[in-house]
């Protein structure tokens, strides 16, 4: 390990020591579990997770091996982490949004979740949508989880987030779910920018989100 990488905010001592900790803590794990998951003693794994002394660099290997994670994830952090992680502005304030400004928000596509009823709680899952007039559709596989049936109560949900400026915005659309089975309807929705879903495949089945409620939120600066 090189003293620029022991110093580096991303690489730096606390930065791994504390990346261990918080992995550790996360998979339920003691100290001593996780030093036997990756074959080596307790003295030894604080040494390596704090970046002292001499050690050999498999031993960083066998650490992230045995919190789950890359050696590159461990020394530098997650590459894509999920958004929210900069301090909150001094100023900000949350103002509701009307419904025309909710729609605004919505645009005509992009991703967003899809909130359904579990068997014993609720389930989350991303989708790619299109805004169709006062709607939102979907297209999935008839045997996926967003396959629900018609009349189905669900919730939909889409937000975006700037980071640098620590603003955001969220709507929340809840109702019922239609199927799409008119070609008239369907084929101009498949023809649309943003109706092929990231996840790629056949996904034939085309779900409307009517509305019943449709609310929102922003983050900004007065």
């Amino acid at each position: 390990m090189s003293e620029d990488e022991q110093s580096s905010p991303d690489g730096g001592t606390e930065g791994v020591a504390d990346r261990v900790e918080l992995r550790r803590i996360q998979l339920g794990l003691s100290p001593s579990e996780l030093a036997h998951r990756a074959r080596m003693s307790t003295s030894y794994l604080r040494e390596l997770a704090s970046l002292r002394g001499d050690f050999d660099p498999e031993g960083l290997t066998r650490l992230a091996e045995a919190l789950d994670m890359t050696s590159d994830e461990l020394l530098h952090g997650r590459a894509d982490p999920p958004p929210g992680q900069t301090n909150a502005g001094a100023h900000q304030r949350l103002m509701r949004l009307t419904e025309r400004e909710c729609w605004d928000r919505l645009g005509t596509h992009g991703v967003g979740r899809l909130g359904l009823r579990g068997d014993t709680a609720p389930v989350i899952v991303p989708v790619n949508f299109l805004v169709d007039g006062r709607s939102v559709v979907y297209r999935t596989r008839p045997e996926s989880v967003g396959a629900v049936g018609a009349g189905t109560p669900l919730a939909f949900e889409a937000d975006r987030l700037d980071e640098e400026r620590m603003r955001g915005w969220s709507v929340l659309l809840t109702g019922t779910a239609e199927h799409i089975t008119d070609p008239t309807t369907t084929g101009p929705l498949a023809d649309r920018a943003g109706a092929r879903p990231w996840a790629g495949g056949s996904r034939p089945l085309w779900i409307r989100v009517l509305p019943e409620e449709i609310t929102g939120r922003v983050i900004d600066i007065p």
